[in-house]
C-alpha cells in the first residue's frame, strides 16, 4: 500500500502518483485515468467503463447480425 498526500495544484487539489504506480497502470503524462466506485471504495483505472460497455454491445450486435453485416460489406 502506498500513502498519497493531497496537494494543491493551481486552484485545485490533486494526487501525485509515484512512477511505480504509473508503470503498473501503464499510463503516462497526458493519459486519462478513471476514478470508479467499487464495493470496497474507489478504484483508479485507465479503462473507460462506458467504452467497454459500448464495445460489448457492439460485439453482441456483430455476432447476432453476422450474415447481414457480411452482405453489407460486399
Amino acid at each position: 500500500m502506498v500513502a498519497l498526500k493531497i496537494t494543491r495544484i493551481g486552484n485545485s487539489a490533486g494526487l501525485v502518483l509515484p512512477k511505480e504506480a504509473l508503470a503498473k497502470l501503464r499510463v503516462g503524462q497526458g493519459d486519462t485515468v478513471y476514478l470508479t466506485e467499487a464495493p470496497d471504495g474507489y478504484r483508479i483505472t485507465p479503462y473507460d467503463p462506458e467504452f467497454a460497455r459500448q464495445m460489448a454491445l457492439g460485439r453482441k450486435i456483430m455476432r447476432t447480425h453476422r450474415n447481414a453485416l457480411r452482405e453489407l460489406a460486399k
